[in-house]
């Protein structure tokens, strides 16, 4: 028992320290911490390249809606406003524009490079929203805020630059088309720019930080892993190694793995726990031995006591059993020797006198019924102590109690005493018969005896098909069982009748042929309420003993 504890700790720190599990666990771990620091760089950079590639256009756009003002600025104060629309469609026909259009201070787009020219747009549109927010129209507006991106219907990304065209004083004084000079806005240039190839560098740049991430992780983690395993799962290898060693070949083995660090450490105490657990382990087998010698002693002294008790026990039986014959036997042998001395007495040369004749009859008679007395004392202790083993057969145990129904008639009859049989369907019983009916005779005896005259006696069977078993119960009208002998009744010499009528075989003999049979006997009475004995037998009857004795 101690070697297979010891091997047990050993094998758990086994799988406690298996290198796949920890070293790949390791390895796991510091590869997955690579690729979230190599993933999140990644995306960042490519944040940023796009927010500086956006800038870019940005600026881009800025310089060409302020080239696209310049440009038409001395065309618009000479109000010639068809070379202005033929500079603005020159521009919207450069790659990478997608739309020029100019909108009044009303919102109507007086020009447009697409088809929506003259329409009147809404002030809270995307493109109005930014300036026309608060109740007074914004003035001055940075490019940031100027600036707005949107998806076409077909999916792609147009930047929109809004430039606000100021009434200069050139324009108020003009003679042609004057402004008031309170009015400070003429109205907004709205220039539109595809941000395809910008989407492009976009697309171009995370693949490129995807694939480099994808390096990154590769060779970091083939990195670690060739470091962990050759400073963490070699070492945990060859440890376990060590280890499993122990448990192959016992404790006497020192372990030797010279890891490095807090390997080492681990090391030395796995080597002072070896030590501890062969001292351990010395202890225990010497302790297991004198416990050994100390339990075959007592062994040995436990089987003689026993066997001197049981030698006393049958002894003291044996002596219990002559005393009990002894007593029963004497008073019928005494009275007898008395009546035969009376007879002898009577007795002359000339033989009976005949006015003694009567008197010789009747001490004749009280001698025959002495030795029956005797008799009967005999023959309940051959039946009691033959036990014979039931001869098992299917028979059918409510024949077997009518039969003794039958038997015991007179007795019956003699007390008026009626005896009620409730059948309750049994099926055939592998059982003893002849042994069944004096069950049944020294059950049915007994009640009669406990029973007044003109009584009911109550005999009712029942199958259990839950445990395949019978149940018969016996229950008479007498006075009951005291509950101090309910635990005594089975007992062999025991007997509540009046001394002399009864040796106290009769239920003992009932309980050995129920143990023989596989059953159990059970009472249940109460004082003033008769008794109830309850025979519960298996229908495939008990098991073949060996031969021997019982």
């Amino acid at each position: 028992m101690a070697d297979s504890g010891v091997h047990s700790i050993l094998r758990g720190l086994q799988r406690l320290l298996a290198p796949p599990r920890l070293a790949l666990r390791l390895i796991l771990y510091l590869v997955l911490v690579v690729a979230v620091v190599a993933g999140g760089s990644a995306w960042i950079d490519v944040r940023n390249q796009e927010l500086l590639l956006r800038n870019q256009m940005t600026m881009a756009s800025e310089q060409l809606s302020n080239a696209i003002v310049n440009a038409t600025w001395h065309a618009m104060l000479e109000d010639r406003r068809d070379a202005a629309y033929e500079i603005m469609r020159s521009v919207a026909r450069q790659n990478g524009i997608e739309k020029v259009r100019i909108f009044n201070k009303e919102g109507r787009i007086v020009f447009s490079t697409g088809e929506d020219q003259g329409a009147l747009v809404d002030k809270r549109a995307e493109a109005c929203d930014l300036c026309h927010a608060r109740e007074e129209p914004l003035v001055t507006v940075d490019v940031p805020t100027r600036t707005r991106i949107f998806h076409r219907d077909d999916g792609r990304r147009v930047l929109g630059m809004i430039t606000p065209i100021y009434n200069e004083p050139a324009c108020a004084n003009a003679a042609c088309h004057a402004h008031p000079p309170e009015i400070r806005v003429l109205g907004v240039l709205d220039v539109g720019m595809s941000m395809g190839l910008v989407d492009q560098e976009r697309d171009r740049l995370r693949r490129q930080a995807f694939q480099r991430a994808l390096v990154e992780v590769a060779l970091l983690g083939a990195l670690i892993f060739l470091v962990t395993r050759k400073f963490v799962g070699v070492p945990i290898r060859r440890l376990v190694q060590a280890i499993r060693s122990l448990t192959a070949r016992g404790l006497d083995r020192p372990i030797e793995v010279h890891a490095p660090l807090e390997l080492g450490e681990l090391e030395q105490s796995f080597e002072d726990l070896r030590q501890r657990l062969a001292q351990a382990m010395a202890e225990l087998n010497a302790l297991t031995q004198a416990l050994e010698q100390k339990v075959e002693e007592r062994t040995a002294q436990l089987h003689s006591a026993r066997e001197r008790l049981a030698q006393a026990e049958r002894m003291a039986s044996l002596g219990r059993l002559a005393a009990t014959v002894a007593h029963e036997i004497n008073n019928p042998v005494a009275g007898v020797l008395n009546l035969a001395r009376l007879v002898q007495r009577i007795l002359t040369d000339q033989g009976i006198p005949p006015d003694r004749l009567p008197e010789v009859r009747k001490f004749l008679a009280q001698i025959a019924g002495e030795t029956s007395r005797i008799g009967r004392i005999v023959s309940d202790l051959l039946t009691f102590s033959r036990q014979a083993r039931p001869v098992q057969a299917q028979t059918d145990l409510e024949e077997v109690i009518d039969s003794t129904l039958a038997l015991l008639s007179d007795r019956f009859s003699t007390r008026e005493i009626q005896v009620v049989h409730r059948r309750g369907g049994l099926p055939p019983v592998w059982c003893d018969a002849e042994q069944m009916q004096q069950v049944l005779t020294n059950l049915l005896v007994n009640a009669v005896q406990a029973s007044p005259d003109r009584a009911t006696i109550v005999i009712s069977t029942a199958f259990d098909p839950a445990t395949d078993r019978v149940i018969l119960e016996v229950i008479d009208a007498g006075v009951g069982i005291a509950p101090e002998h309910l635990d005594r009744i089975f007992d062999p010499f025991f007997t509540t009748k009046e001394k002399g009528k009864a040796l106290g075989l009769g239920l003992a003999v009932v309980y050995g042929i129920v143990q023989a049979h596989g059953g159990l006997i059970e009472v249940e009475s109460a004082p003033g309420c008769g008794a109830t004995f309850r025979v519960v037998l298996p229908v495939r009857g008990a098991a073949p003993q060996e031969d021997g004795n019982p």
